[in-house]
């Protein structure tokens, strides 16, 4: 959806702070993590006065490329641009270090249940850095890798302690409408706890999806998607250091 502000006086500079308050929430991120992504200080969305400085604001778009300039500076427009990327600007890419993707560790798993929707809570997690290959929108979150049941001793296993990085995948894109599965490993936030899994089907009219393990000695499971409260697109994995 998409949000709509027409032009007036009293929506104009004063106003960019509530803007931008309205597009980190629209993000499901917290404003900590929003000024740790942008490189900027800790405080400074709370801080805005009465606009955003040509450097900040240039930063800002920079790692979230579907904010509308004009909408957050003059309240005109559309909150997000029509178009997230063009093939000139993916070309023009630099990958850049972003900071303050939160880490939810193997002892973190059991709190994050209860505190993923809680700013406060999601605030307290350690992050890490993390180097994209492309613009980063969207939702991003680390998991520590717990159990073996990814772990089938082939390159594709995940050993535990590893580290993955994930991005959220919308919920209307696996409420409403067929997942892109094909050979895709997702960390699947459910009532029963974290699963990181690989998804082999998608019912969509049954609201459910088949999630399967690595390791041949856990079977296949269906799950039933009103029990399933996020689900993370597995975009890196780090390995464990080993000691010798």
């Amino acid at each position: 959806m998409l949000f709509r502000v027409t032009k007036n006086k009293g929506n104009m500079e004063k106003c960019v702070k509530q803007r931008l308050i309205q597009f980190i929430k629209y993000k499901k991120i917290s404003q900590r993590n929003f000024e740790q992504r942008c490189g900027l200080a800790n405080g400074y969305v709370g801080n805005i006065r009465n606009s955003v400085s040509g450097k900040k604001l240039d930063d800002i778009c920079r790692v979230f490329p579907e904010l509308n300039k004009s909408w957050l500076l003059l309240g005109e427009g559309d909150m997000l641009n029509n178009a997230l990327y063009t093939r000139s600007n993916a070309e023009q890419f630099t990958p850049q270090r972003h900071t303050g993707i939160p880490l939810v560790g193997q002892y973190a798993h059991a709190g994050y249940l209860g505190g993923y929707a809680d700013e406060a809570y999601m605030e307290s997690l350690p992050t890490i850095d993390f180097t994209p290959d492309r613009e980063m929108t969207g939702n991003w979150l680390a998991f520590e890798v717990k159990g073996e049941s990814m772990d089938d001793g082939t390159r594709d296993s995940y050993e535990e302690g590893e580290i993955v990085i994930c991005r959220e995948v919308e919920r209307n894109l696996w409420q409403h409408s067929r997942l892109h599965i094909d050979k895709r490993d997702f960390v699947i936030v459910h009532a029963d706890g974290i699963l990181l899994k690989r998804i082999i089907a998608h019912d969509v009219e049954r609201h459910s999806i088949t999630i399967h393990s690595l390791n041949p000695l856990f079977a296949d499971r269906v799950l039933n998607l009103a029990d399933v409260r996020q689900i993370f697109s597995v975009v890196e994995s780090r390995k464990k250091r080993k000691r010798f």
